[in-house]
């Protein structure tokens, strides 16, 4: 294999914001391991991309699909290791807290949290010994929770932590770890998103609509806007991933997109019960 400017896994690099920081990495002459889940969204990868690009069946929940590929990226690499690794794969769980069933909030940790550390835990042998760096996709979501997002929220501000421990346990070997945290980005997990909180509805008891009926259609108009295509371009989001892969002096944090940057702002300047007002209506 052809490892260019050096190796680099993508994980979740089926769609959206995964998809092109792969091809953005692949544009720049770097060999890309992209994680996928079937068989179709690799042999769509590999239609537009070079040879360095090479898609690898990985489950950031399962250890075996995690091992399997750790062990397969290892015997391409070599000694030469790792440039980089970038956590992308992610689901977002909507609903009101008060009736979220336990289930899905640990479906969402085990996917945004445990299964980015786990994938990292396999990787950093070999990051350390390319010398690399840790990409993590956080999201404005990790300094600022809205209503209906709550369990979504919670996973990216546990990333969030995770990132920032990372980057001060890893200083000793020059290993860097950023966040890149996107406002709302136009990918398929608002759809995703859509799909599931009409899955997860039949689920869930009648009051649920009577006492938040209000809430949850404004947050379901919302997520068909951005299905729609209402968003960052990801493009942009891998721009900020590359200058944190590649940049001699590369930043902790990238608020990536106009709202990103506002949440952030209001999320550190606006008081509490200021922030409670403005996302909590009434």
């Amino acid at each position: 294999m052809d490892m260019g400017k050096g190796a680099v896994v993508v994980t979740g690099a089926s769609t959206g914001i995964g998809e092109a920081c792969a091809r953005q990495l692949d544009a720049q002459g770097y060999a890309v391991f992209a994680g996928v889940r079937r068989e179709a969204d690799a042999a769509r990868l590999r239609e537009h991309a070079s040879a360095r690009l090479t898609p690898i069946m990985l489950d950031v929940t399962d250890a075996a699909s995690i091992s399997a590929a750790e062990s397969e990226i290892a015997r391409a690499v070599g000694d030469a290791g790792l440039k980089g690794l970038v956590n992308n794969a992610g689901i977002a769980v909507a609903g009101p807290l008060e009736f979220l069933p336990l289930g899905e909030l640990r479906r969402q940790l085990e996917v945004n949290v445990v299964g980015q550390l786990a994938v990292t835990q396999a990787m950093l042998p070999l990051i350390r010994l390319g010398h690399g760096r840790i990409v993590n996709i956080s999201s404005v979501s990790g300094k600022l929770a809205s209503p209906m997002t709550g369990a979504y929220a919670a996973s990216k501000f546990a990333l969030e932590a995770l990132t920032d421990s990372l980057r001060r346990e890893l200083r000793p070997w020059h290993i860097h770890v950023a966040a890149v945290e996107p406002g709302v980005t136009a990918t398929p997990i608002w759809q995703k998103s859509l799909q599931a909180g009409d899955d997860l509805a039949v689920e869930l008891p009648p009051q649920v609509f009577t006492l938040y009926g209000p809430a949850i259609e404004v947050s379901r108009r919302s997520a068909r806007h951005h299905a729609k295509g209402g968003g960052t371009p990801p493009v942009m989001v891998a721009r900020a991933v590359f200058h944190a892969l590649t940049a001699r002096h590369p930043r902790a944090r990238y608020p990536v997109g106009r709202d990103a940057r506002i949440g952030t702002f209001l999320a550190r300047m606006l008081p509490d019960a200021a922030l409670d007002r403005l996302l909590g209506g009434r």
